[in-house]
């Protein structure tokens, strides 16, 4: 057994739904006939059937081929579509070492039982696995943050439900908000109406994850330029929604640091930028001042964008092109 998938608890006598996977990857992995792939198939792999746990050690060395990754992945899933249970099973023991990673971190956050935070990141891995684009990089990445969402989803669900009452105590405080995250922001953003659902794809497609503008455009059937043109007004939105509520967060907190703080270059710390509102209230609202919020979102600049890896837009959008540089 490996440390890097155990998913327990120091004391723990439950087994959460990631050690069970663990433990069924064992299974096909032992005995006289291991579950393999042909390593023939591959290169940078032995030509040999390699079981599946020797060569999940071998890809997460650091030098292993990028590109066969991918292919190992992509052969790896597609046999979980064809022929079920066996293979779904392989793909999860595979992704273990993320996906605990993934479990133990907001399991150390989740309010209730670390039992639904496992079953949720399992869960959103399995609905990826479904419905992944077999024909983009990085699919194991792709997994990941699929797990991560839904993980997110759920721990922020969670955060937002009144605490329960003590019996010998009425008090009672809501809890922070997680800004902790990318994904939990844009989760909360969408809750209290900031952000439209497609918004907040756009947003972590197109700044999270590997998609570029124009293939997002193009899924959903509308111009590079609209796009992002959607984008930058729902940014705008977005970062003036944190900077209001940024009051109620951990004060090193880096997501709400660098939205507040350093989202515009040019910004005086002696003069801190004017805050708005996400929506007028009482007929004051924007018409109040002429000034206009020092943070923007428009790709003006090296450092400019929500995750501060913008530059300057081309003037016409090929939709061919990614005009978007990868974050991470």
């Amino acid at each position: 057994m490996s440390g890097r998938d155990h998913a327990s608890y120091p004391g723990s006598r439950v087994l959460l739904p990631l050690d069970t996977a663990r433990q069924c990857f064992t299974y096909l992995v032992t005995g006289p006939e291991p579950l393999s792939v042909d390593g023939r198939a591959f290169s940078g792999l032995p030509n040999r059937p390699v079981p599946l746990d020797e060569l999940r050690d071998r890809m997460l060395r650091r030098r292993f081929p990028r590109h066969t990754r991918d292919a190992v992945w992509a052969h790896l899933v597609q046999r979980s579509r064809t022929e079920g249970a066996t293979w779904t099973l392989a793909c999860t023991g595979m992704a273990l070492p993320a996906l605990a990673g993934i479990a133990r971190r907001l399991a150390a956050r989740y309010p209730g039982d670390a039992f639904d935070a496992h079953a949720e990141v399992l869960s959103g891995f399995l609905t990826a696995l479904a419905d992944i684009d077999l024909r983009r990089p990085r699919v194991l990445v792709r997994l990941r943050w699929a797990a991560y969402r839904s993980g997110g989803a759920a721990l922020a669900e969670a955060l937002d439900a009144p605490p329960p009452i003590a019996p010998d105590s009425f008090r009672s405080t809501p809890p922070k908000p997680p800004w902790g995250h990318p994904d939990l922001v844009l989760a909360r953003a969408v809750r209290l109406g900031v952000l439209t659902r497609t918004e907040a794809d756009l947003i972590g497609s197109t700044r999270l994850d590997e998609d570029s503008l124009a293939d997002w455009a193009a899924a959903h059937q509308m111009s590079a330029e609209a796009a992002y043109k959607a984008r930058k007004r729902a940014e705008h939105r977005l970062i003036d929604f944190v900077r209001e509520r940024v009051r109620d967060t951990d004060p090193g907190d880096p997501v709400a640091y660098s939205v507040t703080v350093n989202s515009s270059p040019d910004a005086s710390p002696q003069t801190p930028a004017p805050s708005r509102s996400v929506t007028a209230v009482g007929g004051g609202g924007r018409g109040d001042t002429a000034e206009k919020p020092s943070v923007r979102v428009s790709k003006t600049g090296s450092k400019s964008g929500l995750l501060r890896c913008g530059g300057s837009p081309p003037p016409a959008l090929d939709p061919s092109s990614s005009e978007v540089p990868r974050c991470a």
